[in-house]
């Protein structure tokens, strides 16, 4: 992923992706070091997928550059004619 496609996520996905990526990291090592692995160069490429994302979270720390907030859920309600309306 591109380093301006990650910047249009939230510190929250952010996050997320990048404990997933650290976990494929680790099964990718441990299968390279039983087994094989059929394409080796995966591992470099999560490597530098981690740190791109530790890259914009630190720039995003330092105020260099502002990462998106989530999303607040907005509740819709019905009045007694039907009508919706937010909360």
């Amino acid at each position: 992923m591109k380093a301006f496609e990650l910047r249009t996520k939230t510190k929250d996905e952010l996050l997320d992706q990048l404990t997933g990526l650290y976990k494929e990291l680790f099964n990718l090592r441990m299968r390279h070091a039983s087994q094989g692995l059929p394409n080796p160069l995966r591992i470099r490429s999560v490597k530098r997928e981690i740190a791109r994302i530790r890259t914009i979270l630190r720039e995003a720390e330092l105020g260099k550059t502002k990462l998106l907030q989530p999303k607040q859920s907005q509740t819709r309600t019905k009045d007694k004619k039907g009508k919706e309306h937010n909360d």
